[in-house]
């Protein structure tokens, strides 16, 4: 199964969709797949869109239509704003704070931005280092700064010189505007200890536009939705007397690993090695670099997490990048030190390392499958 199904409580069979839905369908969850009961018996409301390099789904339930309209709609809106700003290499509000970082200069950033950093920083503090959006020169290097990735083998000698170089969120300096300047109470001033600092979002955007639609969702009085963007996926109140039923995409197979029910206000995030990336003889190479190394995270397929609170969305995106790069003997304790109860990891080999929390929660597509449990 790949991208997403809707099927009628009252037939087996799946419902028809649109051939340019299911064109669609074929690239909405990279990471996870939704499975939702109702086909034009419900109201459910539903609308795609494509941003940040991905599509996104809202799904809104028990709303009247126009209503529920609107409210996709300054969903969409936010989304593509939030794309506009955080873009790491064409122009926007972070790239532009990147050039005058790499030429040693401050730049006035607005607050929302300079909260962004602020919070990743403290994310990348938990996980020791091994979330780290200031990394984006290394990110840039191996080509993944592009829409098409093309297969490329970066010279040793930058990569060192990128490493030793040692880039790092708590570089950042965060000030307040200067008296009289533009802007004055409304923007932060921000500037870098270390010129080598180029921040890329890749792995915090997506979780921070589920927050941000939960609120505009909210605000707007709905209360039962489903918003998914590029498999990390936040839920809203229920699909009609039930929890939303979502599944978790098999890294190597076109089809559904497992499913569970997302309760409202919990988030699940992949991070995977099966979207971004490009082969090099018989080898991939993926878009999360490990900071320690400079090079793409090997010997990992996918990493799962469950994430609660009110800040779901963000976890869910950030949180897991911590678990795949520390990799299959690390990843269990990269849990624990993000408070992560909740988690599995997909080896290279296929097999599957799970908590026992997540166990609980999880409906395998094979029955038979082989868990390691820990």
């Amino acid at each position: 199964m790949t991208g997403f199904w809707i099927r009628d409580s009252g037939f087996s069979a799946w419902c028809r969709m649109l051939p340019a839905m299911r064109l669609a369908a074929r690239f909405l969850f990279p990471a996870s797949c939704i499975l939702m009961t109702a086909c034009g018996k419900e109201p459910l409301y539903q609308e795609q869109g494509y941003v940040f390099g991905t599509l996104v789904e809202v799904s809104i339930y028990g709303e009247p239509e126009p209503q529920a309209r609107a409210a996709v709609s300054d969903v969409l809106h936010e989304f593509q704003r939030l794309h506009n700003q955080l873009h790491a290499w064409q122009p926007s509000e972070l790239s532009e704070l990147n050039a005058a970082m790499k030429k040693g200069e401050g730049r006035l950033v607005s607050v929302e931005l300079a909260g962004m950093l602020k919070d990743a920083a403290s994310v990348s503090e938990q996980s020791k280092g091994l979330f780290n959006p200031a990394i984006g020169n290394l990110v840039q290097v191996w080509g993944f700064h592009a829409d098409e990735f093309k297969p490329v083998q970066p010279d040793e000698q930058k990569i060192s010189a990128l490493l030793a170089a040692d880039p790092k969120m708590s570089d950042l300096v965060f000030l307040p505007s200067p008296p009289g300047g533009e802007g004055t109470g409304e923007r932060v001033q921000v500037q870098s200890r270390n010129k080598a600092v180029q921040l890329d979002l890749g792995g915090y955007a997506k979780g921070y536009a589920l927050d941000r639609a939960a609120q505009l969702l909210r605000k707007r009085g709905v209360r039962h939705a489903l918003i998914n963007i590029g498999g990390n996926i936040l839920a809203l109140g229920q699909h009609g007397g039930r929890d939303w039923r979502v599944g978790i995409q098999d890294p190597r197979k076109s089809g559904a690993l497992a499913a569970l029910d997302l309760h409202d206000g919990e988030a699940i995030g992949t991070s995977g090695d099966y979207q971004r990336y490009f082969m090099l003889g018989d080898k991939r190479y993926c878009h999360l670099i490990d900071p320690r190394t400079g090079h793409p995270m090997q010997g990992v397929q996918a990493v799962t997490i469950l994430t609660h609170g009110a800040h779901a969305g963000v976890l869910s995106d950030a949180a897991s990048k911590p678990l795949f790069i520390s990799g299959i003997d690390g990843w269990r304790a990269a849990a624990a030190t993000m408070n992560l109860t909740e988690a599995m990891l997909v080896d290279e080999q296929g097999r599957i390392h799970l908590t026992s929390g997540l166990q609980k929660r999880l409906e395998f597509t094979d029955k038979k499958i082989k868990l390691l449990v820990e």
